[in-house]
């Protein structure tokens, strides 16, 4: 099976989560995805030909969000669901590659669960609110609830790609519409407006494992702002993207190698 692609539902006796594993070593890589509009059931071969540098040397793990999310979840939730997840997998110093709403994820799981995280990559995310960032997601909260499907997966490829990119593949947006259209809109809007409830500045101190940071310099969601003062306060290194926006991720040609490097990495303790 290429990439030793699995795609499996997590029971547990008060959670049911999907998840998706791939890679052919045994060092655990734990990924945090993002906000989507469809979740990860179906993405699994997708995403192992995306994230295929780390599959020779990880077996990487996808957990989604529980099925049964509650109206209010935060981050905090979110990051205490992962933690049950890894801790029946029994998952313990993970490197983490956290992007996005994964990023507010994983600060809120290394701060709660040291034991769980043993590098940690932050990328176009934030550690407090912003008006960019609150601007965004009540604008895409409105245009959910209006059921504006075409407008809302529009405005989330504009702000994410940069212009080039967005040119490039606007041909095919009236198929990204149908594709991306989100698969249950109430969830989409509890998971949207769980971006808003990440508040982890004052305790990013508690985070004590290496950490690096990584940002768009023309980030239309979180802003590259809320990357640099992500890497200020912690002290650690910053990768800024100056041309690139929040997708980075997908965008920057040496973002795997890059996060892969860092992970690989002899820390000097002293």
């Amino acid at each position: 099976m290429l990439f030793q692609v699995q795609e499996r539902l997590l029971v547990l006796p008060d959670m049911e989560m999907d998840y998706i594993t791939f890679g052919r070593g045994t060092k655990p890589l734990v990924m945090i995805q993002g906000l989507n509009t469809r979740g990860i059931k179906g993405a699994g071969l997708g995403l192992a030909w995306m994230y295929r540098r780390f599959a020779r040397d990880y077996k990487v793990w996808l957990f989604d969000r529980r099925k049964d999310l509650r109206t209010g979840v935060t981050v905090e939730d979110l990051a205490q669901d992962l933690a049950a997840a890894m801790d029946a997998m029994g998952i313990t110093q993970a490197d983490v590659l956290a992007v996005s709403l994964g990023g507010m994820v994983g600060q809120e799981l290394a701060i709660q669960r040291p034991d769980l995280v043993g590098k940690l990559v932050l990328a176009v995310t934030l550690s407090q609110n912003n008006d960019t960032v609150e601007q965004v997601i009540r604008r895409w909260v409105r245009m959910t609830e209006a059921g504006r499907w075409k407008s809302l997966v529009r405005d989330m490829a504009e702000r994410m790609y940069t212009p080039a990119y967005f040119r490039r593949y606007r041909p095919f947006l009236p198929l990204l519409t149908i594709l991306q259209k989100p698969r249950d809109p109430k969830r989409f809007l509890k998971l949207a407006q769980a971006c808003l409830t990440c508040d982890t500045y004052d305790r990013l101190d508690k985070i004590t494992c290496p950490v690096l940071v990584i940002g768009g310099g023309q980030d239309r969601v979180v802003t590259a702002q809320a990357s640099e003062e992500l890497s200020e306060k912690l002290g650690c290194e910053l990768v800024l993207y100056e041309d690139l926006g929040h997708a980075a991720y997908e965008e920057a040609k040496d973002f795997n190698q890059r996060v892969y490097d860092f992970f690989a990495k002899e820390e000097d303790y002293v």
